[in-house]
């Protein structure tokens, strides 16, 4: 962990680390991951010097979804006159 980071914050990349041996997951790079994860916590929280906040996806989801929804129906509606 980076020196800045909060004891908090420490347990929290060990409880991860322990997780990831425990499921199997991310063999050999399970302190690397909690790290990283953590440290995206960190800076989405302004812990960090240079704070960055991950963009709101929902919106980019949501205007997907419509746009394929529009073309969907559209497909469907030109078989049926068919």
């Amino acid at each position: 962990m980076p020196r800045g980071a909060s004891p908090r914050r420490e347990a929290e990349a060990r409880k991860l680390e322990r997780k990831f041996k425990k499921e199997k997951r991310y063999q050999g790079r399970e302190e690397e991951v909690a790290a990283r994860i953590v440290n995206k916590q960190r800076a989405a929280a302004g812990e960090t010097k240079s704070a960055h906040r991950p963009a709101h996806r929902t919106t980019a989801r949501r205007k997907h979804r419509t746009r394929s929804g529009t073309r969907n129906t559209t497909r469907s509606s030109s078989s049926s006159s068919k």
